[in-house]
């Protein structure tokens, strides 16, 4: 048995940001591996984003819509193929699935598709211009 006084590795008030961030570091060093689930997880039911999706996002041309499965409903969104365009121009998510980034995965999907096809992606979903102005990077801007 260890007889050593350990420290405390709490910093004391007005203690260096270096010394808080050292104690931090010893502090989880010794609660790891916790009883808990890490975090980001679905044991926390934390989402990991559109990336994360088991369902495929489906591009059914015939109606001219994306689409993503989900339980007993879909959420789509309608396009508009036009020479050298592709249009987004609605999204539906059902209500008991919304938050869950369905409606952003099946923008992704769009742009996708307009990348392969060599379209312009011409936004009038006012949730899809929204998301790609908020997320320029996605067209490459």
């Amino acid at each position: 048995m260890d007889t050593r006084k350990k420290e405390d590795p709490r910093p004391q008030s007005g203690a260096p940001a270096s010394s808080r961030d050292d104690a931090i570091d010893e502090a989880i060093a010794e609660s790891f591996p916790a009883s808990d689930p890490p975090a980001n997880t679905v044991e926390t039911a934390v989402r990991l984003g559109p990336e994360a999706l088991v369902a495929e996002v489906v591009d059914n041309t015939a109606l001219h819509r994306f689409e993503l499965s989900i339980g007993a409903g879909a959420a789509t969104l309608i396009y508009k193929r036009e020479p050298g365009a592709l249009r987004l121009v609605h999204t539906e998510v059902p209500a008991e699935v919304r938050g869950q980034h369905l409606g952003e995965a099946l923008v992704l999907a769009a742009v996708g598709v307009a990348r392969r096809e060599q379209r312009e992606v011409v936004a009038i979903c006012p949730f899809a211009r929204a998301y790609l102005e908020k997320h320029p990077e996605v067209l490459g801007r």
